[in-house]
């Protein structure tokens, strides 16, 4: 299922971005992460220490959501003889988280947060990529339950790499908006009070997807689409 997983992973990451336990925190995170400072209409930061500590902390969140990918594909490997089962509860499950994520559920252990925070602030990139391991550690409500759908479908994928490739694609799906943002904000935060108004759609976008995923895997309909557009890519029918 790598095609159509990587290409739901991918739109899962960028939704999670723009989710509203982390879009609207972003000049928040970029002053910690940089020690620049809120000025008036922008966030004041030298932009090269603006794109180094960006990146190391991408590198820092994508290596746990990798390991993440890696452990759950894992899991699903040892339980290989009941790959049906497995691919039906991963199915059902994505399918519950995804109505909670557009607000149609309100299961209040699925709300529930663990949040962990660097009271220090990272003073070169290598630290920036710890912060970033402690940003991915942290589970909060809408960024948990895109995360553990797209683990769910690692568990339910034929290899150990198609995970790692899932929680790498969701990863970039995260880090292409957290960099243009960041830079957008270094000159205007105009742009983050406009999408703060749209959070409540993209949210209710965001579910409808894992809704639609989660039906693909519990009727096994994922596959063939992959399998379908595997041949189509290799012999063009």
């Amino acid at each position: 299922m790598t095609e159509i997983g990587l290409f739901f992973a991918f739109t899962a990451g960028i939704l999670s971005f723009f989710s509203p336990c982390v879009f609207p925190l972003l000049p928040a995170y970029i002053t910690h992460l940089t020690g620049g400072k809120i000025e008036g209409s922008k966030v004041a930061v030298d932009r090269a220490t603006l794109f180094t500590r960006s990146f190391g902390f991408i590198v820092g969140f994508s290596l746990i959501f990798i390991v993440m990918g890696a452990s759950a594909s894992f899991l699903g490997q040892v339980f290989a003889n009941y790959r049906t089962i497995v691919m039906q509860i991963a199915g059902l499950l994505i399918i519950i988280f995804g109505l909670q994520m557009a607000g149609l559920l309100n299961i209040k252990f699925l709300m529930m947060e663990k949040k962990v925070q660097s009271e220090t602030k990272p003073k070169g990139a290598f630290s920036s990529v710890f912060l970033g391991m402690a940003f991915a550690s942290g589970w909060s409500p809408c960024v948990g339950l895109a995360l553990s759908s797209i683990l769910l479908l690692a568990s339910s994928s034929d290899t150990l790499y198609q995970g790692m490739y899932l929680l790498t694609s969701y990863s970039l799906g995260m880090a292409v908006p957290f960099l243009i943002i960041s830079f957008v904000i270094s000159y205007s935060l105009k742009a983050i009070k406009k999408i703060n108004k749209y959070l409540s759609k993209l949210a209710l976008v965001n579910g409808m997807i894992m809704v639609g995923m989660g039906f693909l895997v519990l009727s096994g309909q994922m596959q063939k689409i992959s399998a379908w557009l595997s041949a189509y890519s290799l012999f063009g029918v």
